[in-house]
C-alpha cells in the first residue's frame, strides 16, 4: 500500500504544480503558481519520504489533501467548473483516502 501511496502522491504533486503553472499562464495569477508549487513540492517530498518516514509523510500528505479540499470543494460547488476546482477536489479527496488507507494498512 505504501508503494501505491508513493506513486499517487508523486502524480498528485506533479499535477498540482502543473495546475499552478497553468493558472499563472492563463490568468497571470501569482497566487496560483506560488500555492501550486509549494503544495506540489510538499506532496512530492512526502512521496519520497515513504516508507522510511511513514507517519510524518502520511500526516503531511493528509493535511495537504485536507487543505486543498477545503480550498477547492467550495469553489467547485459554487461555480460547477470542473477545471481546476472539480479536478483538484477529486484529487484531494483521493489523497485523503490514500493517506488514511496507507496509515491503516501499515
Amino acid at each position: 500500500m505504501l508503494a501505491l501511496s508513493r506513486v499517487y502522491f508523486i502524480i498528485f504533486g506533479l499535477l498540482t504544480i502543473a495546475g499552478g503553472v497553468i493558472g499563472y499562464l492563463k490568468a497571470r495569477s501569482i497566487p496560483s503558481i506560488t500555492a501550486g508549487s509549494i503544495a506540489g513540492v510538499l506532496l512530492l517530498i512526502t512521496a519520497f519520504l515513504l516508507p522510511e518516514h511513514r507517519t510524518s509523510a502520511l500526516m503531511v500528505a493528509l493535511l495537504l489533501s485536507l487543505l486543498l479540499l477545503v480550498q477547492f470543494a467550495p469553489k467547485f460547488f459554487r461555480t460547477g467548473k470542473v477545471m481546476p476546482a472539480g479536478v483538484m477536489s477529486l484529487l484531494s479527496l483521493l489523497g485523503i483516502i490514500v493517506a488514511i488507507a496507507a496509515w491503516l494498512k501499515g
